[in-house]
């Protein structure tokens, strides 16, 4: 079965067929079809396309013939796996996830255990031989789909079992979870469908410029249970180190859990280095196959993995997100490999990115003295001072802050974008707060103990993310020099060389414009005719860049040349 059998709104991404669109299946399915064609061991999948998404929001409803294709579908996961879904022996369960065509961690919906009820649960218990673990897997799923599916706001975490998390549903919203695993199958992806459209995912696109109406397939694909026993568990490796891009992966493993586990925060997952010493041949498995993936991908990648029962399964590998130390350092060091090309390389690295890259630091003896408020693991590197606020929106509301919480969720997403710094008290180096922390290049703390959010809340403190460390006050800093730094110095003399503008120190005796004194409030100058050289912090910035090109200038005088250079090339390559 596979996108040439007469699918309207599934695709199943087998190992031997074309190379689907992006677009059309998103990214999550698109690398399930990469890892399958690479032939590593991946939970067969299908998957509902973005086309499904635009029908389902233009009817207010699931398309018409959809409903029969997931039936035809899950029948297909049936056949390869020998399951039943709503069975009650050998019961097939599935995880449906989100997958918009471009990249957006954590910012949609992800339902796990979908098809459980009770007499799967006492099916679990048979073939497993552990009642405890089906009970759990049955919790679990409740409260996904009380939460995501019902609208359910109360915390179902830490209830004790299935029956408290009903209850907890019921009281809050007035429904109940379906006993119909199909219900539950339409129901979910109807949500997910959602979710693309939900507050974080829209303040998330906003951010990036993405397309408002970005919409997302929706993959479907079996469980595998990394919460089933001491020979399960879960994770995720990073082919490349996403916060200074060094050449080693770059992990976490979590024991007996899943992978809402590790990424919601709620607990902190063990060094990969457990795996190793647990699972050496699974380990050495993971690494060869992160190599073969990075290989491939002609980029860092980011990897999901469950380990069940000793196999290891691979469930997602898409292009890491990572910091601007990072992203310079790999760009170079890919170079080097002989994988791109320096043209190539430039692509890789943003003017923002650099421009990031060059925000001060802690200044040096700085921090002697200093009172130490907390400590953790840096996330993201970077140094911001700010008041201290514990909501997303107060930290929407004061923009500048620092945000501290318990741990994050997509629902933090718009008051992390407003933070100048992200503080957490629980979660390791890929939970949440990490991983979008990193992709917004925002400084990030994890991990600093239960208690940190009171002790910090209203106080005004610097956060020293490079070094996991959080300081009373606001402490001076210094300024980085790229002509210091051999990364950035040789990702200069490329651009240089790409560039259609020249960008110099600024010291010119030539004739020069200055656009800040020309400026007025926000408002571009206005460039007279004939202009050979400006100067000023407003052509620093990509649309001031723009404005120079466009009005002929030859060269652009300023502190920094790097970002300039990339914002320069940028232009020309969206406008030749």
């Amino acid at each position: 079965m596979t996108a040439t059998t007469g699918f309207r709104w599934l695709v199943v991404p087998e190992a031997d067929m074309p190379e689907p669109s992006r677009e059309l299946v998103g990214g999550k399915a698109w690398s399930l079809w990469r890892m399958r064609s690479l032939g590593l061991r991946v939970p067969p999948a299908f998957v509902v396309t973005t086309k499904a998404c635009a029908a389902y929001f233009e009817g207010d409803d699931l398309p018409e013939g959809l409903a029969g294709e997931l039936t035809a579908g899950i029948r297909h996961l049936e056949d390869q796996l020998g399951r039943t879904f709503g069975g009650t022996e050998r019961p097939l369960l599935v995880s449906v996830r989100s997958g918009a065509a471009i990249s957006m961690p954590g910012m949609m919906d992800t339902i796990l255990d979908l098809g459980c009820n009770d007499e799967v649960e006492r099916a679990l218990a048979a073939e497993s031989g552990d009642p405890e673990f089906a009970a759990e897997v049955h919790r679990r799923f409740t409260g996904f789909y009380g939460r995501l599916v019902l609208g359910c706001t109360e915390d179902l975490e830490d209830l004790p079992d299935t029956a408290a998390v009903r209850a907890a549903i019921a009281e809050d919203v007035g429904e109940a979870v379906p006993a119909d695993p199909w219900e539950q199958l339409r129901a979910a992806v109807a949500a997910v469908f959602r979710s693309s459209r939900s507050r974080r995912a829209m303040a998330y696109r906003k951010h990036y410029g993405m397309p408002e109406d970005l919409g997302t397939a929706v993959t479907i694909q079996a469980m595998v249970f990394g919460n089933l026993d001491d020979d399960s568990g879960t994770g995720v490796l990073f082919s490349r180190n996403p916060v200074d891009g060094t050449r080693e992966p770059y992990g976490e493993y979590l024991p007996r859990g899943q992978g809402e586990d590790v990424v919601s925060g709620r607990v902190t997952p063990k060094p990969l280095a457990h795996l190793a010493q647990r699972w050496p041949r699974v380990h050495a498995e993971l690494l060869a196959a992160a190599e073969c993936l990075d290989r491939e991908g002609r980029d860092a990648q980011d990897i999901e993995f469950t380990v069940q029962r000793g196999e290891l399964f691979l469930l997602q590998s898409r292009p890491a997100k990572r910091t601007a130390r990072a992203a310079v350092r790999i760009a170079v060091e890919l170079v080097d490999e002989g994988v791109l090309d320096p043209a190539e390389a430039l692509t890789r690295v943003t003017a923002e990115q650099v421009r990031t890259l060059l925000r001060p630091e802690i200044a040096p003896g700085a921090a002697e003295g200093a009172k130490l408020l907390a400590s953790g693991v840096g996330a993201s590197p970077g140094v911001a001072s700010g008041v201290v606020v514990d909501t997303p929106e107060a930290a929407q509301a004061h923009p500048g802050c620092v945000l501290v919480r318990k741990s994050t969720s997509p629902d933090d997403v718009h008051g992390m974008i407003a933070a100048a710094a992200v503080v957490t008290e629980q979660g390791g180096a890929t939970s949440h707060a990490a991983v979008v922390s990193r992709a917004l290049d925002t400084p990030c703390v994890v991990g600093c103990g239960a208690g940190t959010v009171d002790a910090l809340v209203g106080r005004t403190v610097t956060v020293d993310a490079t070094a996991g460390r959080v300081y009373a006050g606001e402490l001076a800093t210094s300024a980085v020099d790229e002509r210091e730094d051999p990364d950035l110095r040789r990702l200069t003399a490329w651009a240089e060389a790409a560039s259609p503008v020249q960008v110099r120190p600024d010291g010119a005796v030539e004739p020069v414009f200055d656009g800040d004194q020309a400026g007025v409030g926000e408002a571009l100058p206005v460039i007279p005719a004939g202009t050979k050289t400006v100067r000023g912090a407003v052509f620093c910035a990509p649309d001031g860049v723009q404005a120079a090109l466009d009005a002929g200038v030859e060269v652009i005088l300023t502190a920094h040349q790097l970002p300039v250079l990339l914002a320069a090339i940028a232009h020309h390559r969206r406008t030749s």
